[in-house]
């Protein structure tokens, strides 16, 4: 039952991936060529330089989704914040009640709004 269930998806994976990236190439192509040419006076592109430009932004922002970004820092806070004493905590909340106030930024105890920036009169 789960390798028919494997099958089906490294098949559609075969399928399906060398037309996700036809389709990015090509978009990345034509905004190119037609944004950054006209604005900016830069050359046009081929096909396969939208491809590499697709695959230089892979390699230095990491992820076009999924578990990428905001995720991994996200979750690496999380750790953080579940190995902390209540102490550590309480204070961690304090410098950052502190540091808010400091910015310009309301205090969000129960009955004030959500944080807006204090306007400067």
């Amino acid at each position: 039952m789960k390798r028919s269930r494997w099958a089906k998806f490294i098949l559609l994976f075969i399928l399906i991936a060398p037309i996700a990236v036809f389709l990015f190439g090509k978009v990345i192509m034509l905004l190119w060529n037609n944004i950054l040419t006209p604005v900016l006076h830069v050359s046009e592109i081929t096909f396969w330089q939208g491809i590499g430009i697709l695959v230089l932004a892979k390699i230095l922002f990491g992820s076009f989704g999924g578990r990428g970004g905001y995720n991994r820092y996200y979750s690496k806070q999380r750790m953080m914040w579940n190995h902390m004493t209540p102490e550590q905590k309480e204070k961690f909340k304090e410098e950052w009640k502190t540091r808010s106030r400091r910015w310009g930024y309301r205090s969000s105890e129960p009955g004030n709004e959500a944080q807006q920036p204090e306007s400067q009169v």
